[in-house]
């Protein structure tokens, strides 16, 4: 059997454990998601209406998605969250072909040109 003395310090050390957990439990680290191409405004600048879907996939790499039942799009999305903020960073990229040409070039934004 436990006296009082000896009950009161093992809830104390139990009291002490569990702030401690709960002091620390907001230090949780959380991981950057990086998704889909990240592209260079020099690369993104350089697309223009005329070039061949080759010219475009040599510059871009290949699309994030590239939709079977239409194939005269290409989209280059990319997304980036930051461990705890709160708005992720999205882009999209998308260039419209019209048989091996591009037609049109549409642009979400313009990315900065620093490292993901």
């Amino acid at each position: 059997m436990l006296s009082i003395r000896q009950l009161t310090a093992r809830i104390g050390i139990a009291g002490l454990i569990l702030g401690a957990l709960l002091a620390t439990s907001g230090c949780v680290y959380r991981i950057d998601i990086q998704q889909g191409n990240f592209l260079k405004t020099e690369d993104l600048d350089r697309v223009a209406v005329g070039m061949t879907r080759v010219q475009v996939r040599s510059l871009l790499g290949t699309p994030m998605v590239a939709d079977p039942f239409e194939a005269s799009r290409w989209d280059y999305v990319y997304y980036l969250k930051r461990g705890r903020v709160a708005k992720p960073i999205q882009r999209q990229f998308t260039v419209f072909f019209e048989g091996d040409k591009v037609t049109r070039i549409d642009r979400s934004d313009a990315p900065d040109n620093s490292p993901a």
